[in-house]
């Protein structure tokens, strides 16, 4: 047996202590499954926020202090270290932990380029014949107006480089594409994100996420589900981080989900072998499925925000078995078992997110439904001060209902919602509408 097994087989025996990086929605879903885990007993979270302050320990370590985590990790022996954004990826903690032989899951710096890189990723997509729209690359701005005086509109404009969720325009308009460019070729909306961006045809069609957890061979994915991306119902407004999302989504079958994972999820992994890179970790794919099948619009490098909290809740495996196993190269299973019905996650943000927001507002209602057992309360920018929760980021918390269908998840979550409030709170009202609207077909 190999030492990683050896580690991997000890694990299962002990009760063992988990790091999780990162303050969002997506680590407090984290910490919360790890919560449930019969195989941990301590959770910690850098720098966490109010709602893993409840059932973790709060760090307070940055999430691109890497030289601090590993110290934490080594000194607190933690068992496992679980990455949740993709800035750290992008910058080599996972390198960093395995230098300090210590167990992290999430991919290695050069594998995070599958989404700190957009050229990368459609450059590896195109190559290993994954189905996707085609794009031009441009690192000059005269080149890729040009480019839209030809080829016109609608098109899809992606900066390069991380953007936290907010570097893709869909432009409808001539007008619409010249902008994006000048926000991020001349204004620099994006920073050095925005340097080389990508012009994509568009395509039509229903959004889907898949996230498949590898331990380099073996992989195992997880229920499909659907995020929300604008700001408001309808899909109206400017891109967000994610307004919301449920699981699973109707849009993708059993038999599509076959299909995904051999047209561009194994693929995806063979091409990053072929370039000398073993992913391990959590890849996700985020599709659109048209008349002709799913086709791939982006990869991301670790779990979804807000997508994780809407699929979490209906795992039934333990999710450190996972991880574990996936980090130490011996995922334990390939197909993952769990809760029947569905989840809705409704995003509460701040007022004037995704631009400046506004914090420090008194969050009010969380106590009259922390007591239900078919919702959960995921905080993402919150914080105490003087003892009340207030907020203090865009996307400030995620209200997610289990039910026996989609229709009723959605009851549960904003009648849940409906209890919490804050100033200037904004939502969509329309979670899982798709869902709803393919279960009146």
């Amino acid at each position: 047996m190999t030492k990683a097994r050896d580690m991997a087989a000890k694990s299962v025996s002990k009760k063992n202590s988990v790091l999780v990086v990162g303050g969002g929605g997506r680590e407090h879903a984290l910490a919360w499954a790890f919560h449930k885990s019969r195989r941990v007993e301590r959770i910690c979270v850098a720098p966490g926020n109010a709602g893993t302050a409840q059932i973790a320990e709060n760090v307070p370590i940055a999430t691109g202090d890497i030289e601090a985590l590993v110290k934490f990790a080594h000194k607190e022996k933690m068992d496992l270290t679980v990455v949740g954004p993709e800035a750290p990826l992008a910058e080599g903690i996972v390198d960093r932990f395995a230098a300090a032989k210590l167990p992290i899951f999430g991919p290695t710096k050069t594998a995070a380029r599958i989404e700190s890189s957009k050229v990368y990723a459609k450059e590896l997509a195109l190559r290993e014949g994954i189905p996707t729209a085609p794009a031009e690359i441009f690192d000059d701005v005269e080149a890729a107006r040009r480019y839209i005086d030809i080829s016109g509109a609608p098109c899809v404009i992606k900066a390069d480089g991380l953007a936290a969720g907010k570097g893709v325009t869909v432009a409808m308009s001539e007008e619409e594409a010249y902008n994006a460019i000048d926000e991020m070729m001349v204004r620099e909306k994006f920073g050095a994100a925005g340097e080389r961006i990508l012009i994509e045809d568009y395509v039509s069609g229903e959004e889907a996420s898949i996230l498949a957890v590898t331990d380099g061979e073996r992989t195992a994915l997880m229920l499909p589900s659907q995020d929300h991306k604008r700001l408001k119902d309808g899909d109206g407004g400017p891109n967000t981080g994610g307004m919301g999302a449920y699981a699973p989504a109707p849009v993708i079958d059993a038999k599509m989900l076959k299909t995904i994972d051999e047209t561009i999820i194994e693929p995806a992994l063979t091409g990053l072998a072929k370039d000398g890179i073993e992913y391990r970790g959590c890849l996700y794919a985020g599709l659109i499925v048209d008349f002709e099948g799913p086709k791939l619009l982006e990869f991301n490098c670790r779990f979804g925000d807000p997508e994780a909290q809407a699929v979490l809740p209906l795992l039934q495996d333990d999710l450190f078995d996972i991880c574990a196993g996936a980090a130490a190269g011996t995922l334990p299973a390939t197909r993952l078992n769990w809760q029947s019905g569905a989840a809705v996650s409704v995003v509460a943000a701040a007022k004037g997110y995704p631009g400046k927001y506004d914090k420090g507002c008194v969050i009010k209602g969380l106590e009259s439904v922390a007591d239900r057992d078919d919702v959960i309360v995921f905080h993402a920018g919150t914080a105490t001060d003087k003892g009340k929760t207030v907020t203090a980021g865009g996307r400030v918390l995620a209200v997610t209902a289990l039910g026996i269908t989609v229709s009723n998840a959605i009851k549960r979550a904003y009648d849940a919602m409906a209890q919490v409030h804050f100033a200037g709170m904004q939502y969509r009202r329309d979670i899982g509408y798709k869902a709803l609207a393919r279960s009146r077909d």
